[in-house]
C-alpha cells in the first residue's frame, strides 16, 4: 500500500518556493520593471506552473510585493526614529536604519507609475516619508539644516538622491554601507561636511551596536 506524501515538507517547500520568488521578484524588478512571470519564474529557478500556483498574475505578485515591502519599511521607519536625538544625528540614525531595506524603496518606485500607481507606492512609504519630513521640520526649526524648501519639498529630494546613489551601488559603480550616503543626506540638507561625518561615523556605530544587542 502506497503510503500517503506528508503535507507538511510540502507546506515548507511551498513557503520557501513563495520566499524565494518574492526575493527574485524585489531584485528583478527593481533592474527591469517590464520582466516577464516566466523570465521571473526562470531566475527564481521554478516553473512557470509554480510561480503562477502562487502568484496567478502580475497583479497579485506586485500587491504581494507591495504589502511585503509596506510591513518593512513600517518597521524599519518606526525603529529608526529617535525623536529624542538631536535633528541632524535623528535623521542620520533614519538614514542608516532604512538603508538595508532600500531595495524596497528602489522596486516600489520603478513600479510606481505603470504597475502599483502612484498613490498605492505613496501609501506604502508614507510612514518613512513623514518621519524623515518631521525630522527636517524639527531641524530647520532648530537651525540645523537650511530652511529655502519645505520640509516635505526637501525630503522628496533627499529621498530621490538616496535612491539614485542606492541603485549606484547596485551597479558597482559606489562602495557603500550606508555611512557615505547618509554623509551626502545630511549636506545635502544643509550640514557642514566635516560636522556630517563626526556625526555619521558616531550613529553608525550606535546602529551598530544596536543590531548586535538584537542577534
Amino acid at each position: 500500500m502506497t503510503k500517503p506524501v506528508a503535507r507538511v515538507p510540502q507546506r515548507r517547500n511551498a513557503r520557501s518556493n513563495r520566499a524565494r520568488i518574492l526575493a527574485t521578484a524585489r531584485r528583478e524588478l527593481g533592474k527591469n520593471p517590464d520582466i516577464t512571470l516566466e523570465e521571473l519564474a526562470r531566475a527564481s529557478g521554478v516553473v512557470r506552473r509554480t510561480l503562477f500556483g502562487h502568484f496567478p498574475g502580475r497583479t497579485a505578485l506586485l500587491e504581494a510585493l507591495a504589502e511585503e515591502a509596506a510591513e518593512t519599511l513600517r518597521v524599519a521607519a518606526a525603529s529608526g526614529v529617535k525623536p529624542t536625538e538631536p535633528a541632524e544625528r535623528a535623521l542620520a540614525y533614519f538614514s542608516l536604519s532604512m538603508w538595508p531595506v532600500g531595495d524596497r524603496y528602489r522596486m516600489l518606485l520603478a513600479l510606481a507609475r505603470d504597475d502599483l500607481g502612484t498613490d498605492r507606492v505613496a501609501e506604502v512609504l508614507a510612514p518613512a516619508r513623514n518621519a524623515v519630513t518631521a525630522i527636517l521640520e524639527r531641524g530647520q526649526q532648530g537651525g540645523a539644516f537650511h530652511a529655502h524648501l519645505p520640509p516635505a519639498v526637501l525630503s522628496a529630494g533627499l529621498e530621490a538622491m538616496t535612491v539614485a546613489l542606492l541603485e549606484q551601488v547596485n551597479t558597482g559603480a559606489l562602495e557603500d554601507d550606508g555611512t557615505r550616503v547618509t554623509v551626502a543626506t545630511l549636506v545635502a540638507a544643509g550640514v557642514p561636511e566635516e560636522r556630517a561625518r563626526v556625526v555619521v561615523d558616531d550613529i553608525a556605530t550606535m546602529v551598530v551596536a544596536a543590531a548586535a544587542a538584537d542577534d
